[in-house]
């Protein structure tokens, strides 16, 4: 199966597609996440906001297909990535694209997602991503790679903090994994 015609046909999968890849030309199928998995990525797009307004380039996508290969085609679906060059949302509208962003985030919510992350890590940063976070809900992790320095893990009060492309990306680990207060059952804070 070719990139374009896994698209075409991707609302026709299980589960409409939403937790579907292709790999190599063939259609895989991921386990659905949590809600810890939608927790971190609300938490994710709110600190990205906070980034990209106070900064004048650069904007993050989420649930954009990325084809990092062709003749046979592979397609990933992140959890998030963010682009650092080319006019602002550009690939927002789009299902899928070829432009490489400069950072890829993982969320290794289920163990099948577990399982692939080492190998999905690699092929991003062999196809030009200059960073890889993968975000680990259960241990409440944060994994950093990148091809010219050494894997770090980061967690609790340690500040996950953007490189060049992000460099007034700025969030606290915890506040990744922190459980809205609406969904506590608590009022927001008043303003």
């Amino acid at each position: 199966m070719t990139a374009d015609e896994f698209l075409e046909s991707r609302f026709e999968l299980p589960e409409g597609g939403q937790w579907s890849e292709l790999e190599a030309g063939e259609p895989v199928h991921l386990s659905p996440p949590d809600v810890d998995h939608g927790n971190v990525v609300l938490n994710l797009s709110k600190a990205f906001s906070e980034c990209v307004h106070s900064s004048d380039h650069g904007y993050a996508c989420f649930d954009l297909g990325l084809q990092l290969a062709r003749r046979p085609d592979t397609v990933r679906f992140p959890a998030a990535c963010f682009f650092d060059a080319g006019p602002r949302f550009a690939e927002s509208d789009r299902e899928a694209t070829t432009t490489v962003p400069a950072l890829v985030v993982e969320l290794a919510s289920t163990a099948d997602r577990q399982r692939m992350q080492p190998e999905r890590s690699l092929q991003y940063l062999a196809w030009g991503v200059r960073t890889v976070w993968t975000i680990h809900p259960q241990q409440q992790t944060v994994s950093i790679f990148k091809s010219d320095q050494p894997d770090r893990t980061l967690a609790g009060s340690k500040w996950l903090t953007g490189d060049s492309a992000l460099a007034r990306f700025r969030v606290q680990v915890s506040t990744l994994f922190a459980e809205p207060s609406w969904w506590l059952g608590q009022s927001e804070p008043s303003q």
